[in-house]
C-alpha cells in the first residue's frame, strides 16, 4: 500500500479511483521490550492454537478502516473486516467474499449483489442488505472532519463527493432489495467497479456497534484528528479475528480467533502486531525469538536470514516508486525542461544495481508492465548528465536550489531504505549543478501530511497496487489536481485529469487500454509530473516454525491461515 485526496473537479466530472500507500499516519509508537515479548509468548504458548506475533513497521491511525488509508492500519483492519468482493489469496485477481455473486445492469450504473447466508458481526448482529446500504450511507452521508481528504481518503478518491452535493458521486445510492439482495447505483459507469470494493476503507462493519460506539464522531485537532471510541476500542467486522486491545504503550495490537466465523477458522488463537519501526530492531527481535515474523527485511539481510534457517517470503513486485514534483512551489518546477533535467540527471540503473532488492527493475513509466495500459514506446530519460545541465541552461535554471523531501522511520514495500536512495539521488542531481536541500521527517509524524499537502518541492514516495487497473494508479496520482502533485497549477493538469476520466470511462476494453497507452505516451513526454524509479519485489520473512502463510503481491496478507508451532 499515498497524494492529498481532495479533488478539484468540473461539475461534469466524478471523482476517480485513487489513492496513496502509506504506512501510517498516527506517530509511530515505541515497541515494547523484549522481556515482556518473551515473558508473554511463554504464557501463551506456541504452535496451532497457540499465537502469532508479527512485527509491524508502524502505528496504526485508527481501527476503523473506512478513515484510513495506510497499509499498517489495514494490515490490522484486514483480519477483522472483510469487504463485498476480495482479492484471492497470492494474487491480484478478484473473487467472493461477503457477496457470493453480483450483476450488473447493461449500462453498467446498478449492480445487484447476493450476500452470503448466515454472516454475524462480531457483537451478533446480522449481516444482510440493509447493513450493506447501512455501511454505504454512512460513508456517502460523511460530514465535517469526516468528509475532509485526509480520512474518508478511498471514498474522495474512488466515489468523489458526499451527500452535500459540494461535489459530483459516483455513488447514487444502495437499497436491499430482500434480506440478502442488495442494490447499489451508480452516477456513471467505471471499469473500476466493483473491484474497488476490495479496497480495505469499504470494509463492512456493524451499523450496530458504529450507532451504540458513534464511529462518525471525529474531529479535526490542529493537523492531526480526534477518533471515536469505536475507531479506537471497538471496531466490529464479520472477519476471522476480533479486536482485543491495543497497549499503545508497549505497541502492540492484539486481535482474537473469531470462533463464531462463518467460514474455516483462524488456526491460531491470538494475533499480536508488535510496532516496531526499526528494520534492524525487527531483525534482531526476530532472531531473539521475541517475533515470528516481520514485514520489509533489508535486501542486504535475505541471503543471511535464509542461511539463519528463517524463510524468506519474496512478493511479485506490484508497485512503483517515484521521485514526486509539485506544481505548487518553487516555480522552476512548472518548466517541462528543468522535470526532464532532473530525469536524465537521476542515475536510475546504479540505483536498482546497488540499493534496490535483486530483481527490482528501473520503472519506465508510473507503473508496472503487467498493468493494462502499458506503453512500450514511452520516451525514455537515461542517466545524461550533460544533457541535464543543457536543459537547465536552456531554461534558465542552471542555479537550479530544490528541497528534496525523504522519510525516516518507515520501511515501504517500495522504498526498503529511504536514506539511502535519497543519498543516492542527491549525488545525482547534484553531479548536474543543482543545489539540493534536504528535508526529512518522520514518516508517521509530519512527512505524509506535508507531501499530501503540496508543501515538498520534489520527495520520495510510492504506490503499491489495490488491483490490475492503470486508473488504480495513474488515476490515483493524477485523476485530481490538488494533490501531492498540484497539477492544476500548471496548465495541463486539467487536461490530463480530464482524459483521465475519459479513459475510464470507455466500455470497450480495448479502447480503454489504447487510450491510457497514448496518457502513458503523454505524461513521459508532454507533461513529466513525477519521475518513475523503479519497481522492487518486497519481500517478509517468518521463523522455520511458522506454516500456512500466503505472501501477497498487494501486500494484503490475511493469517487466518498461518500456524505456529513449537
Amino acid at each position: 500500500m499515498l497524494l492529498l485526496k481532495g479533488a478539484h473537479m468540473l461539475q461534469s466530472r466524478v471523482a476517480r479511483p485513487r489513492r496513496l500507500a502509506v504506512a501510517g499516519i498516527a506517530g509511530a509508537l515505541a515497541f515494547s521490550l523484549a522481556a515482556c515479548a518473551e515473558s508473554q509468548r511463554e504464557a501463551e504458548g506456541g504452535g496451532e492454537g497457540g499465537t502469532f506475533v508479527f512485527g509491524a513497521t508502524g502505528a496504526p491511525s485508527n481501527f476503523d478502516p473506512f478513515f484510513a488509508s495506510d497499509g499498517e492500519t489495514f494490515r490490522v483492519t484486514r483480519q477483522i473486516f472483510e469487504t463485498l468482493v476480495g482479492i484471492k489469496p497470492g494474487t491480484a485477481e478478484l473473487e467472493p467474499e461477503l457477496a457470493k455473486s453480483w450483476e450488473s445492469s447493461e449500462d453498467g450504473k446498478t449492480w445487484t449483489f447476493e450476500l452470503e447466508q448466515g454472516v454475524k458481526f462480531h457483537d451478533g448482529t446480522p449481516f444482510d442488505a440493509e447493513a450493506v446500504c447501512a455501511n454505504f450511507e454512512r460513508m456517502y452521508t460523511q460530514e465535517g472532519a469526516g468528509a475532509s481528504p485526509a480520512l474518508a481518503y478511498y471514498w474522495t478518491e474512488n466515489f468523489g463527493g458526499f451527500a452535500d452535493g459540494k461535489k459530483p458521486s459516483l455513488y447514487e445510492g444502495c437499497e436491499a432489495k430482500g434480506e440478502h439482495t442488495a442494490e447499489v447505483k451508480l452516477t456513471r459507469f467505471t471499469a473500476d467497479f466493483p473491484t474497488m470494493l476490495s479496497q480495505d476503507s469499504f470494509s463492512m462493519q456493524s451499523p450496530k456497534a458504529m450507532d451504540e460506539y458513534k464511529a462518525n464522531d471525529v474531529k479535526a485537532q490542529g493537523d492531526s484528528f480526534v477518533f471515536s471510541e469505536y475507531a479506537r476500542k471497538h471496531p466490529t467486522g464479520t472477519g476471522p479475528f476480533t479486536f482485543g486491545s491495543y497497549d499503545e504503550a508497549n505497541g502492540t495490537i492484539t486481535l482474537e480467533r473469531n470462533d463464531d466465523y462463518r467460514g474455516e477458522k483462524a488456526k491460531i488463537d491470538k494475533l499480536i502486531f508488535r510496532i516496531i519501526p526499526d528494520e534492524t530492531a525487527r531483525r534482531q527481535a526476530l532472531e531473539a525469538g521475541e517475533i515470528d515474523g516481520y514485514d520489509f527485511p533489508s535486501p542486504s539481510d535475505w541471503d543471511a536470514l535464509e542461511k539463519a534457517g528463517f524463510t524468506v517470503e519474496i512478493r511479485d513486485p506490484f508497485n512503483i516508486l517515484y521521485l514526486g514534483i509539485t506544481q505548487k512551489g518553487n516555480p522552476a518546477l512548472k518548466d517541462l525542461k528543468v522535470r526532464q533535467a532532473l530525469a536524465y540527471a537521476i542515475d536510475r540503473e546504479t540505483l536498482v544495481s546497488s540499493i534496490m532488492p535483486e530483481n527490482s527493475e528501473v520503472a519506465k513509466q508510473m507503473y508496472p508492465s503487467s498493468v493494462d495500459g502499458y506503453a512500450d514506446d514511452v520516451q525514455q530519460y537515461p542517466h545524461d548528465v550533460e544533457k541535464a545541465k543543457q536543459l537547465l541552461k536552456e531554461a534558465g535554471h542552471s542555479d537550479l536550489t530544490v528541497e528534496l523531501w525523504y522519510p525516516t522511520q518507515v520501511t515501504r514495500p517500495y522504498m526498503p531504505n529511504p536514506e539511502a536512495i535519497f543519498g543516492a539521488i542527491k549525488e545525482d542531481l547534484e553531479a548536474a549543478g543543482i543545489t539540493v536541500k534536504p528535508v526529512s521527517k518522520p514518516w508517521a509524524g509530519g512527512y505524509v501530511d506535508d507531501v499530501e499537502t503540496a508543501r515538498a518541492e520534489l520527495f520520495l514516495l510510492g504506490w503499491t497496487g489495490d488491483y490490475n487497473s492503470p486508473n488504480n494508479f495513474i488515476g490515483t496520482f493524477f485523476g485530481t489536481t490538488d494533490n501531492q502533485f498540484y497539477t492544476g497549477a500548471s496548465p495541463w493538469g486539467e487536461d490530463l485529469a480530464e482524459a483521465l476520466d475519459e479513459a475510464d470511462s470507455i466500455v470497450d476494453a480495448k479502447e480503454r487500454e489504447a487510450a491510457y497507452q497514448d496518457i502513458n505516451r503523454d505524461m513521459m513526454s508532454k507533461y513529466l509530473p513525477a519521475i518513475p524509479l523503479t519497481h522492487s519485489p518486497p519481500a517478509l520473512v517468518v521463523r522455520p516454525e511458522v506454516e500456512g502463510l500466503v505472501p501477497s503481491p498487494l501486500t494484503k496478507e490475511e493469517f487466518s491461515t498461518v500456524t505456529v508451532s513449537e
